[in-house]
């Protein structure tokens, strides 16, 4: 009879949260391939690592539900062990030891290194840029720095990912010369905060400098921008997105609310007359520039008369792309001493509304690409459909194009010029030319 020692361990890597975790998901599972272990990604594993998120309720509760659910297959024998490591655990390790004790270990956002002795594997310092990735083989996420230094009142990011540390511009580029040798076509750019980049190595924002160099990059058609930050945005961006084709004419910039009062209680350090202002500057910069934002309703403090007034405004902007949260009174944030006022079932509401209005704004906007010929990348096929986007859409959270497979054979990966032929609230559809 084979003893259990003779099982060859598989250490399954679990990702929950944002792309920053996709990204560090890669990154371990780079280092233990090149340890020669065998890994895989939401796979059957006897050994589970979970990547957890802790940035709001929900996203805290499906990590500890998903914690709770490797636990009971490791009292049924399913799995031998289990790890936890990434936000969640940086910042409630000790209350997640109290009350999930049967964990093997955890481990914070920076512990790499113990994460993999206790793997049984050893940090590499020289792969650089090396890491398995999880996403479709046409595009990945570069990490350009780690933590943030903005005050936001509602944020809890700083206490689990520490102070803004810009990763350098040789690094970035080989890491994007190894993507691209892997067939990697776009490259989508992530940070807490963008904008910063630079700012603690080079004393200067420099983003526009970094996108300078890797559009230089051979095998790479797309460069994206996410989760720039209004305040100190550095306008030199985008003269290099207007120059230079690879850089997709899309940025994401994250701005929570619009009320003067709101923002200052936010600690956003900036104004509506501001943000406003920057808008405009974008959209005269880069005429076909595609916005996306995000809000957050339910705010401590914020009024009917607050809410009115963000409504009206995302009606005036008319911003391409927008995403919509409710406020989650985190711990250890500015905002957990003020009284989290407004109901839940109010601000559910208020989010609903704002959707609604950004779902007729984007049918309007989509109503007017109908004829127009447009360059798509093709994601993946679903059922009758191969499915792509366009330089102004992102993975997962924007438009989709839908081709008819019947019709066409397309392989995943390949650009391919689209008609479009019919447009719904959120999604295109077309034919190959």
């Amino acid at each position: 009879m084979r003893t259990k020692t003779l099982k060859k361990n598989k250490i399954n890597v679990i990702t929950l949260g944002c792309s920053k975790n996709v990204y560090d998901s890669e990154v371990l599972m780079g280092q233990l391939k090149a340890n020669g272990k065998e890994v895989v990604h939401e796979e059957e594993g006897n050994i589970v690592v979970i990547n957890t998120c802790g940035f709001i309720n929900n996203a805290k509760e499906e990590s500890v539900n998903t914690i709770l659910d490797f636990m009971q297959k490791k009292e049924a024998g399913e799995v031998d062990k289990v790890f936890v490591t990434g936000c969640l655990s940086e910042r409630y390790k000790p209350d997640l030891q109290k009350e999930i004790p049967n964990v093997d270990a955890y481990f914070g956002t920076t512990e790499l290194p113990g994460l993999l002795k206790a793997l049984g594997a050893d940090y590499k310092h020289e792969l650089i840029g090396e890491r398995l990735t999880t996403t479709p083989k046409n595009y990945a996420y570069l990490k350009i720095a780690e933590g943030c230094d903005r005050p936001c009142s509602f944020c809890a990011i700083p206490l689990m990912r520490g102070k803004h540390k810009s990763t350098p511009i040789e690094a970035l580029v080989i890491e994007a010369e190894k993507l691209a040798a892997n067939g990697v076509k776009e490259l989508i750019l992530i940070a807490q905060d963008l904008t910063y980049y630079g700012l603690d190595i080079y004393k200067k924002r420099n983003l526009a400098e970094l996108l300078e160099n890797l559009v230089k990059v051979e095998g790479i058609e797309w460069i994206r921008l996410h989760y720039a930050f209004p305040t100190g945005f550095p306008l030199d961006v985008l003269d290099v997105m207007n120059r230079e084709p690879k850089v997709c004419n899309y940025l994401d910039i994250p701005l929570q609310h619009i009320s003067d009062n709101i923002l200052k209680s936010m600690r956003r350090g900036t104004t509506k007359e501001k943000t406003t202002k920057l808008i405009g500057q974008f959209r005269e910069a880069v005429p076909n520039m595609t916005i996306r934002t995000t809000l957050i309703v339910g705010y401590p403090g914020e009024t009917e008369e607050n809410f009115q007034e963000l409504k009206q405004w995302v009606q005036d902007m008319r911003f391409e792309r927008l995403g919509c949260f409710t406020y989650s009174h985190e711990e250890n944030t500015h905002a957990f001493n003020l009284e989290d006022d407004v109901p839940q079932e109010v601000k559910t509401d208020r989010a609903n509304q704002i959707m609604e209005i950004q779902s007729q704004i984007s049918w309007e906007l989509n109503q007017q690409k109908v004829g127009q010929e447009l360059k798509v990348v093709i994601d993946r096929k679903e059922g009758n459909y191969f499915v792509g986007r366009t330089e102004f859409d992102s993975p997962d959270v924007d438009n989709e194009v839908r081709i008819d497979a019947t019709k066409t054979y397309l392989k995943t990966a390949e650009f391919v010029t689209v008609k479009i032929t019919e447009a719904e609230d959120f999604d295109l559809y077309g034919e190959v030319i």
